[in-house]
């Protein structure tokens, strides 16, 4: 038996079994020179037809047809009652009990509902649930290439733990059960073949506060649907530790004395920061809450940086600028909208058909309209996903370059957009400014301050990010060196060994 630790990211998962002496990191998506991080995003597929409608929508339609031929029949009585021919009112008749004979085979009712439901249905009219129940799972690039080739066949989950905290309407709370499970199983199923062994327990991360509006409802829920996912994978024993914390038990084991350390971990989806005591002498210790100082967290990662460049960069050649004829702006939430991938019911809406209509009705009020019809590509051809991900490219390469030409020739040919590391450091000040904030107020909440620095997670990497952090608002605190991405899974894989030994 074996246990594993599971960092289950916004952007990307991970998974690492540690042996008491070192670490071991499974493989997961051999398309990556990385192999051992994966995607975190699902793409729910058909590769053929759509499944059957739901029972209760064939019975309404069963019901519609019924009353149509109900109609017909009424209309050919009237025209029996009003014949004088005797040759007109057998024809009548006939029609009659044709009808009515059609009204009664309700195997023909159905088949006939079926195919009228199928004929215009798209993905888009399932729901989630029905979707998870029925579609094809593909997971890390081969999941999006497949949704860069066929977004019509399926739905692609840009990152599922983001919907975790949010309120989630009937059914969607199960289908991300679902949809979890599935990839906590894949986790299980790869590490169960290179540890060849079996593997029943897994400490999985989690942030200090879900992405979510609902505060601890919101949190408590994350955690059912991910305890649920869990149990449905096949872990029999499953626990959670924060982030930042876990990512604290990594760098422990290169302290040579006790330390107190602040911990700011930046990830896609929240950031999370805590002030802990660390020591060598405890690092084999189960229970380590009474070491912690203080804690902080929000919904603020790198998945906002990437829609903020968005709207501050791209969207102005989009038409985020434009006018309409009576000098009135074009509404800012189109590309809101647009940019809404951790939002199930703000991207149907904009992928909807009203939306459509409506982005075309502004253009013919625009006065220059070329600029919009990008905005309507991307509405009609539902590329929101694929522009977050140009957009998360362009900034990781302005970690190292000044500039960069971002092709976005999927929109339209010959499209470029040029971006400058000055238009990344004022899409990301406002952002900037609320991190700052969370790390002033975990300072503030520990009882004794820290000795050293530590920073992790994916947008730790950022020269801007570093630069505040570091440079200007905690000049005076040393800095620890450490592994930006495997800090935090390496942590749960420490903690996860110290939990398979009080099976």
């Amino acid at each position: 038996m074996a246990a594993i630790g599971i960092d289950y990211g916004t952007s990307n998962s991970e998974v690492v079994f540690f042996d008491g002496e070192k670490h071991q990191f499974i493989k997961l998506d051999p398309d990556l020179d990385a192999a051992n991080k994966i995607r975190s995003s699902v793409f729910i597929y058909y590769e053929d037809d759509l499944p059957l409608p739901p029972v209760g929508i064939i019975e309404a339609k069963v019901a519609q047809i019924k009353r149509a031929i109900n109609d017909q029949i009424e209309k050919a009585k009237q025209g029996y009652y009003e014949a004088s021919d005797p040759r007109e009112q057998r024809i009548y008749s006939e029609k009659i009990d044709d009808f009515r004979g059609q009204l009664h085979n309700l195997p023909a009712l159905q088949r006939k509902a079926i195919q009228l439901l199928l004929k215009d249905m798209t993905v888009q009219d399932l729901s989630l649930q029905q979707l998870v129940e029925t579609g094809k799972f593909a997971f890390g690039e081969e999941g999006f290439r497949r949704y860069l080739k066929m977004p019509d066949k399926g739905r692609l989950i840009y990152s599922p733990k983001n919907f975790l905290g949010a309120t989630l309407i009937a059914g969607q709370q199960q289908a991300f059960v679902g949809i979890i499970a599935k990839q906590l199983e894949f986790f299980r199923l790869s590490a169960e073949k290179q540890l060849q062994t079996t593997v029943d327990t897994a400490v999985i991360g989690r942030p200090v506060k879900f992405h979510g509006t609902r505060g601890d409802a919101g949190n408590n829920q994350a955690i059912d649907i991910m305890t649920q996912a869990a149990q449905k994978a096949g872990f029999s024993k499953v626990e959670f530790l924060e982030e930042p914390i876990a990512a604290a038990y990594q760098i422990e084991r290169t302290l040579e004395k006790p330390t107190n350390v602040l911990v700011v971990d930046i990830g896609g989806g929240t950031t999370d920061v805590c002030c802990i005591k660390l020591s060598p002498q405890k690092r084999e210790n189960l229970d380590r809450q009474q070491d912690v100082l203080a804690v902080t967290g929000t919904r603020l990662g790198g998945m906002e940086c990437d829609k903020n460049l968005i709207v501050k960069s791209i969207a102005p050649t989009m038409g985020q600028e434009l006018l309409t004829h009576s000098g009135l702006p074009i509404p800012p939430t189109y590309f809101s909208d647009m940019c809404a991938v951790d939002d199930i019911s703000k991207l149907n809406r904009f992928f909807s058909e009203d939306y459509g209509l409506e982005i075309a009705q502004t253009m013919s009020i625009t006065k220059d309209p070329r600029l919009l019809e990008r905005l309507l590509v991307v509405q009609e051809q539902k590329l929101s996903a694929r522009l977050v991900n140009s957009s998360r490219l362009a900034k990781e390469l302005l970690s190292s370059k000044d500039e960069v030409t971002l092709p976005l020739h999927y929109i339209e040919p010959d499209y470029d957009v040029n971006i400058t590391l000055t238009d990344l450091n004022r899409s990301m000040q406002t952002w900037m400014r609320r991190v700052k904030r969370l790390v002033t107020q975990c300072l503030d909440n520990s009882s004794e301050p820290p000795e050293m620095l530590f920073i992790t997670g994916g947008m730790s990497l950022s020269p801007i990010v570093r630069k505040e952090l570091q440079e200007v608002m905690l000049p005076h605190l040393p800095v620890m060196q450490g592994d930006a991405f495997n800090s935090v899974c390496e942590g749960l894989a420490i903690q996860a060994s110290k939990l398979a030994k009080t099976n």
